[in-house]
This record gives structure tokens, sequence and C-alpha cells, in this order.
């Protein structure tokens, strides 16, 4: 297969999953591993693509944001492991926040039912609890078409009324230098303010959100519980596990 070839398959594979690894090119080109790098780094000076560990990403734009539909069809199996793992950290009695997301929303048919209370800002996960008959507080504010999330200075107020014992958030990149970030500042707010108000943070993300970043900080990722699935490499998961506490799922 000759150079500009191997290259449109490759940026043809970042089209269809925004993260691939080299293993995964290499077998879908049949070209070696350090043929493989040599054409990443060229995809990349070009600014085609991002290097990351083990392979590449797409080039988002730190602003740009997926609507909940366009999330909800992307690694679907990946965030159903990572959310029934995450919910069977749940207990009775517990006192939890459910961070508007797709993984986060996925929890819901395995959470406990009784003696239980969530607090969340995703409109559609507040009905579904609902439909389990799980004691449910919405918070107030400005609620996005987007992602279904409500924010602003209303939901800022009221999730300072809670304490929770634990909370579970869904981040759209995950970085070992610039930690977990988000595209919307008033997504960040509220995703920090929970952070803030919890015993024990959990972040879910499946492992195409890692060596992301976009526009809104959230938090650094010392001491925080990160739930992922298998796709990250050998190289990733020692760099994660230095700074977080890595929960790597089977799918």
């Amino acid at each position: 297969m000759l150079t500009p070839e191997r290259h449109q398959m490759i940026l043809e594979l970042l089209k269809e999953k925004e993260v691939i690894r080299i293993q995964e090119i290499t077998e879908a080109t049949g070209a070696s591993e350090s043929t493989i790098r040599r054409d990443l780094s060229e995809l990349e000076e070009q600014k085609l693509l991002q290097r990351v560990h083990g392979g590449a990403s797409s080039l988002p734009r730190k602003m740009e944001e997926s609507t909940f539909l366009e999330r909800a069809m992307r690694n679907e199996k990946e965030k159903t492991a990572i959310a029934k793992y995450a919910a069977g950290l749940v207990n009775e009695h517990d006192s939890v926040y459910l961070d508007a997301g797709t993984t986060t929303y996925l929890m819901i048919p395995y959470l406990p039912q009784d003696n239980l209370v969530v607090v969340t800002n995703g409109v559609n996960i507040a009905l579904e609890l609902l439909k389990r008959n799980i004691k449910t507080i919405l918070l107030g504010g400005e609620l996005k078409a987007r992602t279904w999330a409500v924010v602003g200075r209303d939901a800022v107020t009221t999730i300072g009324q809670y304490r929770f014992d634990k909370c579970f958030l869904g981040i759209n990149g995950i970085d070992a230098e610039h930690g977990l970030t988000t595209p919307d500042p008033d997504e960040a707010h509220v995703k920090q303010l929970a952070l803030r108000y919890s015993d024990e943070k959990y972040v879910l993300a499946d492992s195409s959100k890692f060596s992301r970043i976009t526009f809104a900080k959230v938090a650094e990722l010392d001491g925080l519980h990160v739930i992922t699935d298998e796709g990250l490499d050998d190289v990733q998961r020692e760099a994660y596990q230095k700074k977080t506490k890595l929960k790597v799922v089977t799918v």
C-alpha cells in the first residue's frame, strides 16, 4: 500500500472512531508499527490529527460539543460496562450526584431502588430515575438544548444546598497533564461543585476520552477514582495510574 493510501485510510478510520490505536491501523493497512508511527508523525505535522499514547485522535475544536444522542451512539458497549460497575458502588441510603451524560445515564437500570436519593442536572436522567421510583432532585437553572444539562447561576445555587456520599461525573476530555476538561464553562462549574461537595468522587470515561483536551478546566486528576474500559494501552495505564485511582472494567 502506498503512503498516500495509508494516510487516507488512517484519516477514514479517525472519522469513524475519533481515536484509533496503532494496532488497529497495522491490522487495517498491513504496515509495520514503525511505518505507522512515521505516518502518524507526518499527519500530525500536517495538522490532520493528534498523536496520543499508542495511537492518534481527531482534532476537535475545543469548544465543539456533540448532542446527547450523538454521544449515546458512540462506544455503547464500553459505556454500559463502565456504568454497570459504577452503579455497583452505590449503596442503599446513599446520597448521590449523577452528572448529565451518556455513561451516567446508563447507570440508572443498575442502581439500588430503595432508600436512595439522587441529585442530578440531567433532565433525561431525572425522568428515568422517576420511572424506577428513585427519589430524585433536579437542579434548577438554564437547560442546554444539546446536552439536556441544567447549568447557570441557579444550578450553582441549588447544588450548594446538598452534600453527597458519592458523585459520578461524565467528562469530555481527560489528560494526564491538563486534567479533566469539558467544552462549556458553565457545565465545568457545576462539575467542580459536585466534586467539592462529595465524599467519594468518580469519573466515568471510556477510553476514547483519554489524552483529549477541551476548552474548560474541571479539575486535576490527583486522587480521583477514574473508571474506564480496556481500550487503554500499557503506556496510558501506567501514566494514569500514577495520577488517579484507575479502575479498568472488562467489556
